[in-house]
Order: structure tokens, then C-alpha cells, then sequence
């Protein structure tokens, strides 16, 4: 009987304990209208991610350093073009505002394989 009552003691800690912390849980980062910030750098020939994919309504920062060299950053959907100076992070932020699938693409050349620096922004509903 003793035993028993000091099982449903530790059962009940443990599930208001789970309860609280179920209570407490941030909001999910990809939450419409949150921030979703993306650390990205550019380097000969290349964005890494070249795949971003957030919500409409967030406010999206991303922080981009250019590692070998001076490059741009053009998403002209949503009006940016941005110069990326060599070794410093240059944050570019703005609402995800509508759906869709968007290109961007290094805008200051740097070399034979300029062409092919690109990539996507998606945004979903």
C-alpha cells in the first residue's frame, strides 16, 4: 500500500512536470510573421544554402559573408541588390510577402563561372 501510494506520487511529479514544459515550448521559429534568419556565404561560384525556404509573412535576415572574393546578392522579386564586401557578414532583411518560387543570383561578377551563382528563395503560404 505504501509502495503504491509513492508510484502515483512519482507517476503525477513526472506528469506535471512533462506538462509544464509542454506549457513552456518557444514558438516554432517558422511560425507566419516570425523572423527567419539564415546564415548563408557566397564563394566562387556558389551560395551555400542556394535553397531557402520560409513562410508568407515572415521577416527574413539573412546574413551573408562572401569568404573568397567581393560578390552581389540580387533577389529582384522583392528589390534587393546587395554588395557583398569579402570577409564581412552583410545582413539583408525583408517580409516574405508573397508565394512563390523566387531566383536570386550574385549581381558583381566573379569570373567564367558567374553565370551559374544562383539559387531559390520559396515561400510557402
Amino acid at each position: 500500500m505504501k509502495r503504491s501510494k509513492t508510484y502515483l506520487l512519482a507517476l503525477a511529479v513526472l506528469v506535471a512536470l512533462a506538462l509544464r514544459a509542454l506549457a513552456q515550448e518557444p514558438a516554432a521559429p517558422s511560425a507566419p510573421g516570425g523572423v527567419h534568419e539564415v546564415q548563408m556565404t557566397a564563394k566562387k561560384y556558389e551560395f551555400n544554402p542556394n535553397l531557402i525556404t520560409v513562410k508568407k509573412g515572415e521577416h527574413v535576415k539573412l546574413v551573408i559573408t562572401a569568404l573568397d572574393r567581393e560578390h552581389g546578392f540580387k533577389l529582384e522579386a522583392f528589390g534587393i541588390d546587395q554588395k557583398l564586401k569579402k570577409g564581412d557578414p552583410t545582413t539583408i532583411e525583408f517580409t516574405a510577402d508573397k508565394v512563390g518560387t523566387f531566383k536570386f543570383q550574385c549581381s558583381e561578377f566573379c569570373g567564367f563561372g558567374h553565370g551559374k551563382m544562383k539559387g531559390k528563395l520559396v515561400v510557402e503560404e
